[in-house]
């Protein structure tokens, strides 16, 4: 009985620490499975400048890139307004006391960005004892999170971003997957995690990219990982088409085609399906678009007419990512309008037109989900089929990260500061 009732106390303590681990690591952009989506109940839905502020600091430099968590370790990153100089920032999720300030890559000369963004908006990816912080083509590195060392570091894999990086990294077990996809070449690349050594490299299909001008084959989205038929795809979206790869290989498994020009939300998945906004379209008469489509991603070769189950139209250049949760899509268009979509038909459930942009993707937790302005507010709305928000909560200054979630708390990094939010 002493021995069963010792196995049974400890299994309770696994479970308690994996669950605790979850809520409280954030890993990659947009959480620990790139969805947007916390397994935390009790996030404030209110705050001011005067509340539920636990701790604020000055971030120097410039970045869009959105926080990482792992155990007590925030990370993000930072660059000179010029680029020249581009730094990883290491804080205290508690106190928010800043741990490492580390010099990663200095450049005796850069290139031009849009003037939205940064030359640090790639969001790292963090696990057990390390960091890997990714600036495009100005350079990637691995850190060990114990004392900021650098265990190696890759200058070597370039694009001509045209508008700046915007891209992150994912980690998928001993490989580091980076998409560069710029006005000169198109390419996935999985690294050795441990020594930055390169597995393989995927250059996109010259077919369907040539056909474009150099400016449209640019593109700044994050691949997802879905596993179908119980073999791990890499579902990489581009300016021109999105294709699945075996992500042990990098061969192509099935492409979606269409496309002109950018690409820069993620694609999302829900209950095997996968959805995704395509680049923009120029028909024969009336305004671009782009289109919200949703894909069987149980397909091989071309699969544009054959596994699309519907199609939403939309404006171009779709920024932030969607959030989609029990068969339904939120999501906010550049002409500020926000949607609810049933998943399943393609279906709009409601809209609401906002009065601010959104860069910044939304988060969900505690069956709300959390919409950030570039002017600093976030709208709280619940989940479900009818439009009910709960709050309006504004901070100073823009916004273009996305939020993370760890613990009970809600990390915000405006154009200036770093904002950990919880109730006091």
């Amino acid at each position: 009985m002493k021995r069963l009732l010792i196995f049974l106390i400890a299994g309770i303590l696994l479970v308690n620490n994996h669950a605790t681990a979850q809520q409280t690591n954030w890993s990659h952009f947009r959480g620990n499975n790139l969805n947007g989506i916390s397994d935390s109940e009790n996030l404030p839905v209110q705050w001011n400048e005067a509340q539920n502020i636990l701790w604020k600091i000055p971030i120097a430099g410039k970045g869009w890139s959105s926080p990482v968590v792992w155990g007590e370790q925030v990370w993000l990153t930072t660059a000179s307004p010029y680029g020249r100089e581009m730094s990883g920032i290491c804080l205290n999720s508690k106190t928010g006391r800043e741990i490492f300030n580390i010099r990663l890559f200095e450049l005796d000369k850069t290139y031009s960005k849009h003037d939205f963004n940064t030359y640090a908006t790639p969001t790292p990816c963090i696990e057990q004892g390390f960091v890997y912080i990714h600036f495009g083509t100005s350079g990637t590195a691995c850190l060990r999170t114990t004392d900021g060392s650098v265990v190696w570091k890759r200058t070597d894999l370039n694009c001509e971003h045209i508008q700046g990086p915007a891209s992150s990294p994912v980690i998928y077990k001993n490989m580091l997957i980076l998409h560069l996809e710029g006005s000169d070449i198109q390419y996935i690349v999985a690294l050795d995690k441990t020594t930055g050594k390169t597995i393989w490299k995927t250059d996109r299909p010259a077919e369907v990219y040539d056909k474009l001008k150099p400016i449209g084959k640019k593109a700044y989205i994050t691949p997802i990982i879905i596993n179908v038929k119980g073999r791990d795809l890499l579902i990489s979206n581009g300016s021109a088409a999105c294709i699945a790869y075996d992500i042990l290989t990098g061969k192509e498994v099935w492409r979606v085609v269409q496309g002109e020009d950018s690409t820069i939300s993620m694609p999302v998945t829900e209950n095997g399906i996968v959805y995704f906004y395509t680049g923009f379209v120029t028909p024969g008469e009336g305004e671009q678009y782009a289109e919200l489509l949703a894909v069987d991603p149980a397909g091989s070769g071309d699969v544009t007419s054959t596994h699309v189950k519907w199609r939403f139209k939309g404006a171009v250049l779709q920024l932030l990512t969607p959030l989609i949760k029990d068969g339904l899509i939120y999501t906010v268009d550049t002409k500020n309008n926000l949607f609810c979509i049933d998943a399943a038909t393609g279906k709009q459930v409601y809209t609401r037109r906002m009065t601010a942009k959104y860069n910044s993707s939304p988060v969900y937790a505690g069956g709300n989900i959390y919409f950030t302005s570039v002017q600093g507010e976030t709208t709280v709305i619940k989940e479900g089929r009818k439009l009910e928000i709960v709050s309006r909560n504004k901070l100073t200054g823009e916004i273009y990260a996305t939020p993370a979630i760890t613990g009970n708390k809600l990390l915000i990094r405006t154009a200036t500061d770093m904002y950990c939010i919880g109730i006091n």
